[in-house]
């Protein structure tokens, strides 16, 4: 009868919190999502997938990076 409460964790900005902490596993919470219709859920479960591969890559870079300066120090 009244007006219809969402979930605090369907909120835009929960799951930009949750990508944050969590990364690709966001994507069942945003495919649990009724506010988003299947476009919106297929174009952003894209958009986490290609983030989270780069952050990993980044990451992996960031790594090696550290691991070659720590091995010109101790050479």
């Amino acid at each position: 009868m009244g007006l219809r409460k969402d979930k605090w964790y369907f909120s835009i900005s929960a799951l930009v919190i949750f990508f944050l902490c969590v990364g690709p596993f966001v994507l069942p919470l945003l495919w649990a999502n009724p506010n988003f219709s299947k476009k919106v859920k297929i174009i952003s479960s894209a958009a986490v997938i290609v983030l989270s591969y780069l952050l990993g890559v980044v990451f992996v870079r960031s790594l090696n990076a550290i691991n070659n300066y720590y091995q010109l120090l101790s050479s």
